[in-house]
């Protein structure tokens, strides 16, 4: 047994080694070796893997070898050429944004393209970042509500989960949306129309949740309470249809398209805040007291404002287009106060629920499986089958997506000279030494 180990361990000993290295660790100096014959003191005269295996000392050389190579990884990483930039003028009429001059990704990009631009600076990386971000943060409230709540088995949460599933939804179904949009004009199209879906269901998850915590209390169990569900289920449905119905008229009727798709929001957002401006209008006239819930209330209703607002006025980019092509547009501000009054909503529907549980159970107004889980399940079916039919008649009519009110043509040369655009209604001029897409790929019909 002595002799096992000291031929395994020969440093727990003091073993007389043969010549060999060292080198500095931490102040201690680690040695293989020595002088032959040199008797050592009892210690660790090695690193422990070079004695527990044979050939520590090449299997040590071939790790460093390793290691070296692994610190070059950050310089092979920025070797990866980014996509290329393009101007206004020099994408089809689909992709370009009221304001915004520059900084658009090619219009046939392939998907690894479009990954890879959500870490370059472009008119839509923040637009990407400010929803992808928050979508964990909303994931990350979810579970800790699914670590103090029992989802399962309490009735009475059934709309909370409604609603952070759909508040988890919908802005990571946008992040996706933005980061996607650049493959092709029929990819630009439908991705956005699962962005208005997502966006419709998330009214009716606020429906489902006004509906069973944030309902006056004269009007609990009234006729409006009992159909209230099923008609943000068909509010749902309009948003989602009209929203998609919009970018059919886009290309020709561009105001037309937009008052269509900010009014298909604004009405599911009206309907479902009726009990909520009702209570309102009760504090004011001093029918109620103060609470928490009614303050971040107010605090989402004020972001939802400025939310509506920036969407529809594109500001501040009007005012001084170029000047925020990557940083302050208004869709940029748009996510982040639609963002951050999810966020109050969210606080204020917590604070409903918790303190109106008592009265709301007195009341025989519990959930229902269909009046919450179903009625999501209901709504994702139906808006799905509607995406699924707008997005086939793009596809069977695919001039539908490039079709453009003025004619662009695009003149290529050498791959070492310049191109130029002839654009009927715009004025702008290529940038020199701007290499564009070929001309087959940004030809609209």
């Amino acid at each position: 047994m002595n002799k096992v180990s000291d031929h395994l361990f020969p440093i727990w000993r003091g073993a007389r080694v043969p010549q060999g290295w060292s080198w500095r660790l931490g102040g201690a100096i680690w040695e293989v070796g020595g002088l032959a014959g040199a008797e050592r003191a009892p210690g660790f005269d090695c690193p422990v893997w070079c004695v527990l295996c044979r050939g520590g000392r090449e299997w040590l050389q071939d790790a460093c070898q390793r290691g070296r190579g692994a610190f070059r990884l950050p310089t092979d990483m920025l070797s990866i050429r980014l996509p290329q930039l393009f101007d206004m003028h020099q994408v089809p009429k689909v992709f370009r944004e009221d304001g915004i001059i520059s900084g658009y990704r090619h219009p046939r990009s392939s998907a690894l393209d479009c990954i890879l631009s959500s870490f370059q600076m472009t008119n839509e990386t923040v637009n990407i970042w400010t929803h992808f971000l928050p979508t964990w943060y909303f994931l990350w409230r979810f579970s800790i509500l699914c670590s103090t709540l029992s989802f399962l088995t309490d009735s009475y949460t059934w709309p909370l989960l409604v609603y952070m599933l759909v508040i988890c939804l919908y802005p990571f179904t946008s992040s996706c949306a933005h980061t996607f949009s650049t493959m092709s004009p029929e990819a630009c199209h439908i991705c956005y129309f699962f962005d208005y879906g997502a966006l419709s269901l998330y009214s009716l998850g606020c429906a489902v949740t006004y509906a069973s915590y944030v309902m006056p209390e004269p009007w609990v169990n009234s006729w409006l309470h009992q159909h209230f569900i099923p008609i943000a289920i068909g509010n749902s449905l309009f948003c989602t249809s009209m929203s998609c119905y919009s970018r059919f008229l886009e290309m020709q009727f561009p105001h037309r398209s937009k008052i269509l798709r900010i009014w298909a929001f604004v009405f599911p957002f009206l309907f479902d805040n009726i009990p909520l401006f009702y209570r309102l209008l009760l504090c004011l006239g001093g029918s109620c007291s103060h609470t928490e819930a009614l303050s971040s209330h107010c605090y989402h209703l004020l972001f939802a404002f400025l939310t509506c607002f920036l969407f529809a006025s594109h500001l501040p980019e009007r005012l001084a287009p170029g000047r925020f092509d990557y940083f302050g547009h208004s869709h940029q501000l748009f996510h982040i106060c639609a963002v951050v009054g999810t966020h109050f909503q969210m606080e204020a529907v917590l604070a409903d629920m918790t303190s109106r549980r008592g009265y709301l159970i007195s009341q025989g107004a519990m959930p229902s499986f269909l009046g919450t889980v179903g009625a999501l399940v209901l709504g994702v079916l139906l808006n799905l089958g509607i995406i699924g039919l707008f997005s086939a008649s793009l596809l069977r009519t695919p001039h539908l997506s490039t079709q453009s009110s003025t004619t662009t043509t695009i003149a290529s040369s050498t791959s070492t000279s310049t191109s130029t655009l002839t654009h009927s209604s715009s004025t702008c001029h290529s940038n020199p030494g701007v290499s564009l897409p070929h001309p087959a790929e940004l030809k609209e019909d």
